[in-house]
């Protein structure tokens, strides 16, 4: 059933506290939004409402860590990475095995506005060693991520989370495979190689439909681990096809556009990338669809540019 990310982290984490008594919850005054409340009315002896004090309760889980707790802690994405020098030190650095856990990721928060919207926490957190950097499309593998994380992860990771309903599209009997690019939609003859994450995997579906009727051909892959990034299979997929773009919710300096970008300098020959994403400003107040549609990664946007750059592809200009 869709529903938000958020809101599958928060059962998942009350059904994963059953079987794992290690697992403790802090939350930053947040925990209706985050999510957590799920976990604190069944376990209220092993959460800790820490107060709006998220660089207070980042030290905290890490001392927890190294008393053999394994802590989930919970606020805004942006408020995390807002106390990026706790999070580079008592997590990264000390290599903590702890959770952290971003809501209300991106301009999907809509009404919100720029304040409360985390778009540059994957590019932060990225960058910190150690840190693994995680962000699943829907419910159910929001819950694969969930079990990883508890059951095979060890250090710091962060877990990226939308307030807004995702649709379902993970494919029913397909096995989770840790940190690999997940394909969605498989075309005959793949033009177009699009890699999204989170909420930007919905907007590609779209837009891969729409192509589809204009006669283009669009692979869709979902990307739900961001860090370590499944650079193999980028590099597998790409190659017969004339254009590659990447779409994400997040600024496209340091997020899943750079993640390619990366990949794509590492090999001699490969398409023309184009990143999705809000363009190095700031985010705003609006309805989500509206704001995505600004700032150029709509389902009509992608397919409006994907389009354009063919036609430029084919038909070169003379200079």
């Amino acid at each position: 059933m869709p529903k938000a990310t958020r809101q599958a982290f928060g059962e998942a984490l009350a059904r994963l506290g059953e079987k794992h008594p290690e697992i403790v919850v802090l939350d930053a005054d947040l925990s209706k939004s985050t999510k957590s409340e799920i976990f604190a009315k069944k376990f209220p002896d092993r959460f800790f409402e820490m107060g709006i004090a998220e660089a207070n309760m980042i030290g905290t889980a890490a001392g927890l860590s190294f008393a053999g707790k394994l802590p989930f802690l919970c606020s805004f994405g942006c408020f995390l990475t807002g106390r990026y020098d706790t999070a580079r030190l008592s997590a990264a650095y000390a290599q903590a095995n702890i959770r952290m856990i971003g809501t209300h990721a991106g301009l999907g928060i809509g009404d919100d506005g720029h304040s409360q919207m985390g778009l540059e926490d994957i590019t932060l957190m990225r960058a910190l060693p150690t840190m693994g950097v995680f962000q699943p499309m829907d419910a159910q593998e929001t819950e694969h991520v969930m079990d990883y994380l508890v059951q095979n992860w060890r250090g710091p990771a962060y877990l990226r989370l939308t307030r807004q309903t995702l649709p379902d599209f993970y494919p029913k009997g397909v096995p989770f495979r840790p940190g690999k690019l997940l394909e969605l939609r498989r075309a005959q003859r793949v033009q177009v190689v699009c890699i999204s994450t989170g909420a930007g995997v919905a907007e590609a579906m779209q837009a891969a439909e729409m192509l589809s009727l204009k006669g283009i051909e669009a692979s869709v892959w979902s990307a739900h681990c961001l860090k370590p990034f499944d650079e193999q299979t980028t590099v597998e997929i790409i190659r017969s096809s004339k254009l590659v773009i990447t779409v994400e919710d997040h600024t496209v300096i340091g997020g899943l556009g750079t993640c390619v970008a990366e990949t794509l300098a590492k090999i001699s020959e490969h398409p023309k990338l184009i990143k999705f994403g809000v363009q190095d400003t700031f985010g705003e107040s609006g309805e989500p669809a509206e704001l995505f549609e600004k700032h150029g990664f709509s389902a009509k946007a992608i397919t409006e540019m994907v389009l354009q750059n063919l036609n430029n592809l084919c038909h070169p200009g003379k200079f």
